[in-house]
C-alpha cells in the first residue's frame, strides 16, 4: 500500500514549489533502486529507442537533471529532464506554482528556471548510461536570437541525451509560442537538425494545445518535411475551462485533469494532420491506466505524466504501466504498438 495518501496532507501544507524542491532532495538522498521488471507487452520502440514501458515523465519536474536515475527506479519507462537553457536563469517571480486541489490541476508560470546546460551536462555525463533519458531544451528569456539558442542547446546536450526535445510551447516565456509559426519553425528545426549532426540523437518537438486548425496543419507540414522524429502533444494551456479552485484565475499554464479533453483532441488533430507519418507522444491530464490507454488508442506511441504525481504520488507510473497490461489483453493486443491509433 502506498504511503502517499497519508503523507499528502502534510506535503500540501507546504507551498507548491517548496514541496517540489523537497521531493527532489529526498530522491537525491534515497538509495538507488533498480527499475521494476515490466511486462514484455509494454515494450515500445520509437525513433530507434527501446522503451521498457510507454509511460514517461514529462519535462518540468527534474529541470536540472538532478535525479533521472532515481525517477527511472520509480517505474518510469523514460525520463525527460529540463527545460534547460544555454545560460542559467532564475525564472519568473514567486509565487509561480499553484495547486488547484478541487480541480486536480496545477497552474505554473515558472519561466524556464534552471541552472543552465553546462551544469546539467556535467551531471548527465557522470551518470552510468542506462535507461532512456531525454533532454528538453529552450531559449533564454533575454536571448537576442532564440533560434541560435535552440541550436546551441541541441549541440551542447546531444552527447548526453537519448533524445532531444525542442520546447517552443511554454506559455511562460514571452513570445516563445510565436516560434510555432510555420516559417519560423522551419528555420528553427533546420538549425537544430544541423546542430544535432548525422549521428546525433532523435529530435522531438513539443507543441502547445492552444492551436487553431490552420496552425496544426502548418506545423504538421513542417514536421513531416523536416523529418522530426516525434511530436509531443501537448504542453500546458492558457485557456481556462470552468475551475473550482480559488487559484483558478492565476496566470500561467494550466495542467492536470482540466487539460485532459483538450490534450486528447489535439492528439487526434495531429494524428490526422500528419497523416500518421510522425510518431506521437501524449501529455496532459493523464492520471490513470485508462487515461494512458485512451491516448494510445487515439494515436500515441508513448505518454508522459507530471501534474498527476502531485495528487497520486510517486508510484503512479508503475501503477499505470501495470494497469495497461489487462487493458491490452482485454482488447486482444499483444503489444502497445498494436493498439496505437486503433
Amino acid at each position: 500500500m502506498s504511503l502517499y495518501p497519508l503523507l499528502r496532507p502534510f506535503i500540501f501544507r507546504l507551498d507548491g514549489e517548496r514541496a517540489h524542491l523537497l521531493s527532489l532532495a529526498v530522491l537525491e538522498r534515497a538509495p538507488r533502486r533498480t527499475p521494476p521488471r515490466t511486462d514484455p507487452r509494454l515494450a515500445t520502440r520509437l525513433a530507434g529507442l527501446d522503451f521498457p514501458t510507454p509511460v514517461g515523465l514529462a519535462a518540468g519536474y527534474d529541470k536540472d537533471a538532478r535525479v533521472p536515475d532515481a525517477l527511472l527506479g520509480l517505474g518510469f519507462g523514460f525520463v525527460e529532464v529540463g527545460t534547460l537553457t544555454p545560460r542559467p536563469q532564475a525564472g519568473n517571480p514567486k509565487p509561480r506554482l499553484f495547486r488547484l486541489v478541487e480541480d486536480r490541476a496545477v497552474i505554473n508560470r515558472m519561466g524556464f528556471n534552471n541552472g543552465g546546460q553546462e551544469a546539467a551536462f556535467a551531471r548527465l555525463l557522470a551518470r552510468e548510461r542506462c535507461g532512456i533519458v531525454g533532454v528538453n531544451v529552450g531559449a533564454n528569456k533575454d536571448s537576442a536570437d532564440r533560434t541560435a539558442d535552440y541550436a546551441r542547446g541541441v549541440r551542447a546536450m546531444a552527447p548526453v541525451a537519448d533524445y532531444l526535445t525542442i520546447n517552443i510551447s511554454s506559455p511562460n516565456t514571452p513570445g516563445l509560442r510565436a516560434l510555432q509559426e510555420a516559417a519560423v519553425l522551419d528555420a528553427l528545426l533546420a538549425a537544430s537538425i544541423e546542430a544535432r549532426g548525422e549521428k546525433g540523437p532523435p529530435i522531438f518537438l513539443k507543441v502547445a494545445p492552444d492551436l487553431e486548425s490552420a496552425d496544426i496543419d502548418a506545423i504538421a507540414k513542417v514536421v513531416v518535411d523536416r523529418k522530426v522524429d516525434a511530436l509531443i502533444v501537448a504542453n500546458t494551456t492558457v485557456s481556462r475551462p470552468p475551475l473550482s479552485s480559488r487559484h483558478g484565475g492565476e496566470s500561467g499554464g494550466l495542467s492536470g485533469e482540466p487539460l485532459r479533453p483538450l490534450a486528447l483532441q489535439r492528439l487526434r488533430d495531429f494524428r490526422a494532420a500528419t497523416g500518421r507519418q510522425v510518431p506521437l507522444i501524449a501529455a496532459g491530464g493523464i492520471a490513470s491506466a485508462e487515461d494512458a490507454y485512451a491516448r494510445i488508442r487515439a494515436g500515441a506511441s508513448l505518454v508522459q505524466l507530471y501534474s498527476a504525481l502531485v495528487y497520486e504520488g510517486p508510484g503512479l507510473a508503475a501503477r499505470i504501466a501495470k494497469g495497461l497490461v489487462p487493458l491490452l489483453a482485454r482488447d486482444g493486443f499483444q503489444s502497445v504498438a498494436e493498439a496505437v491509433g486503433v
